[in-house]
């Protein structure tokens, strides 16, 4: 009888850890700019709110994961990193060339743009009109990385280039004549429009196309292999078309398995 009892103990312990997943990590911390509407931002409860927070909370909870949302320095993202003080950068972050020497990157969610936005009543109509003007973006955000490489010799031609620790504070600088124009995440931007119709517009030439993933270390398989599973299930069930749903009203995100 206790041989019996011994086993169906076993057992017992067994399914337990396998339904609290098994060996792997029990808990990932994100860093994200909590600035970026409507990827992650604070709402008026001071709460963490936003697309990407609804995306992640519903991944980690399948991957049987406690998952914590840590405001972080967006320049020093991958220090923040490979320091180990989070696991994860998911913010909509932007998969480029550069980035992907030194970061691990989950595949591909959703698809973005760079675009330029302006004032609704600016003069500017093409990128050409972009000389002589003060353009603004965030440091370290794809816009500056753009600036500072394929466009270098439109930013010479600026009269100010700025950088900003967020966006939110650019916006500000355009609403105040102090920002001419701002390249900008077409998903953020389409945000703010969306927000004060009569505020903002955007040129219709644009920057170029990207996809945008979860950045982990680059040695961090584990973590990028059970996020890209997950997020494989919550693509074909349905799950972020709904979240994007809730957020656009359309559906932004990518079912593509190859980047």
């Amino acid at each position: 009888m206790k041989k019996i009892c011994l086993v169906l103990f076993s057992v017992l312990m067994m399914l337990m850890i396998v339904g609290c997943g098994g060996s792997g990590p029990k808990k990932m911390v994100i860093g994200l700019d909590d600035n970026f509407a409507p990827m992650g931002f604070r709402n008026e409860k001071n709460e963490i709110v936003g697309f990407d927070i609804d995306l992640a909370r519903e991944a980690c909870k399948r991957a049987g994961m406690e998952v914590t949302f840590k405001p972080i320095d967006w320049s020093a993202k991958e220090a923040e990193l490979n320091g180990k003080r989070i696991d994860a950068i998911w913010n909509c972050f932007t998969i480029n060339p550069e980035r992907e020497k030194v970061i691990q990157f989950s595949k591909p969610y959703i698809n973005n743009c760079q675009v330029v936005a302006v004032p609704v009543k600016s003069t500017i109509q093409t990128i050409a009109d972009l000389k002589g003007k003060t353009v603004g973006v965030q440091d370290d955000s794809t816009g500056s990385y753009l600036l500072d490489g394929k466009y270098a010799d439109l930013r010479k031609g600026l009269k100010e280039y700025k950088k900003y620790p967020d966006f939110a504070a650019a916006f500000l600088d355009i609403d105040s004549g102090r920002l001419d124009a701002l390249v900008v995440d077409e998903i953020l931007v389409r945000y703010y429009m969306k927000k004060a119709p009569d505020k903002y517009r955007v040129l219709k030439e644009d920057l170029g196309k990207e996809v945008v993933g979860v950045g982990f270390r680059k040695d961090d398989k584990e973590f990028a292999a059970r996020i890209d599973k997950v997020l494989d299930e919550m693509k074909k069930d349905g799950t972020c078309k709904k979240i994007s749903m809730q957020w656009f009203g359309t559906d932004i995100t990518r079912y593509e398995d190859k980047k």
